[in-house]
């Protein structure tokens, strides 16, 4: 059976991507650094380790001697901002770690590593309408983006098999967990109500990495996004995520990006996914089985929150970033930085 180590398979992607490998029967092993975890699925073999601390990773590795590594862990904004050196630990000397051990294996493992569309910067969608693609300049105007494209450039150095998955924006199927979170409704307030983003369900996340596993097609970067109905504007999207839950008199308008500023923008937009989808196959779930699937899971709920939703409403705009605050335009990088902290990439160059 092919061992795989997954790390990260705690997250909203990791979770989806451990269940998946686990139904392929393939022999899993996920790495955490905390005591206390949710279950995983039956079988799979939980290891602790600190990947900040190269002496563990290759310790964990040296004693796997696995298959294939699936690298999904990383510290995503927000907190990449409030947490600049452990940010940088884990998203970029963690990933050097992993590939140095999986190097010194007398037969190297495949690397597939989990990226981001963010590598590309900012994309004002009133002067660039065309989509993203893997050859597109890697532009990081973010610690993240920077990070996510530190990180690339050592995995496509390393000389091992790999592959590079950049995803788009993964939707939360458990959005009462996520609506709660004020950290992710201030982040959703930020971003200009007119931003092009793509999103992808988790479910078909996990099955672009599985497929990933064992393709012949390595050493190539894959776009990884929903199918045309996950190409969407943030603002509307926003608000049908809040419908699906009851939460719709609880939303407010936001505010729209400068048209003439190509820096007061977030870095999404919609990607080209004709090669991954050609090559994984992994687009089986539309937008609308994404919300089906997130109106299930909120059952009940739904009835009790509407009730609430007016009540929200109040107290939401009172906490959003833009709240009685000058100017017409949304300024998502000043926001960042009264909430979070410096979100400027690290000095090192890309």
């Amino acid at each position: 059976m092919t061992r795989i180590l997954v790390t990260g398979g705690y997250g909203r992607v990791g979770r989806a991507v451990v269940e998946r490998l686990v139904a392929d029967k393939f022999q899993v092993v996920v790495t955490t650094h905390k005591t206390v975890k949710p279950s995983l699925p039956v079988g799979v073999d939980v290891r602790p380790v600190d990947l900040s601390q190269p002496d563990q990773v290759k310790a964990l590795v040296d004693d796997l001697s696995p298959s294939v590594i699936v690298h999904l862990a990383a510290v995503i904004p927000p907190r990449c901002y409030t947490d600049r050196t452990f940010a940088r630990a884990v998203n970029v000397d963690a990933t050097a770690a992993l590939v140095r051990a999986a190097t010194e294996l007398p037969s190297p493992p495949r690397f597939v590593h989990a990226s981001t569309g963010a590598v590309h910067g900012i994309r004002n969608p009133h002067r660039v309408t065309n989509p993203v693609t893997p050859d597109s300049p890697l532009a990081p105007v973010d610690l993240y983006g920077c990070h996510k494209a530190l990180a690339e450039n050592i995995v496509r150095s390393s000389g091992l098999e790999w592959s590079i998955l950049r995803l788009c924006s993964v939707i939360a199927l458990d959005q009462l967990t996520h609506f709660r979170n004020t950290d992710a409704l201030y982040f959703r307030a930020l971003v200009p109500e007119d931003t092009r983003v793509h999103t992808v369900d988790p479910r078909d996340v996990a099955a672009a990495f599985a497929a990933a596993i064992t393709t012949n097609a390595v050493r190539e970067v894959f776009m990884i996004g929903g199918d045309d109905s996950h190409k969407r504007v943030w603002g509307e999207l926003a608000w049908e995520n809040a419908e699906v839950m009851g939460l719709a008199a609880a939303m407010f308008p936001g505010r729209s990006g400068n048209p003439d500023s190509d820096a007061d923008w977030y870095p999404l937009g919609w990607f080209d996914t004709a090669r991954a989808q050609q090559v994984l196959s992994f687009q089986r779930h539309s937008s609308a089985d994404a919300h089906a699937e997130i109106r299930a899971r909120v059952g009940w709920k739904s009835r009790p929150l509407r009730i609430a939703a007016p009540a929200l409403r109040v107290l939401m705009r009172r906490q959003a970033p833009y709240f009685e605050a000058p100017g017409r335009y949304a300024d998502p990088w000043g926001a960042i930085r009264k909430k979070w902290g410096d979100p400027a990439p690290d000095a090192l160059t890309v």
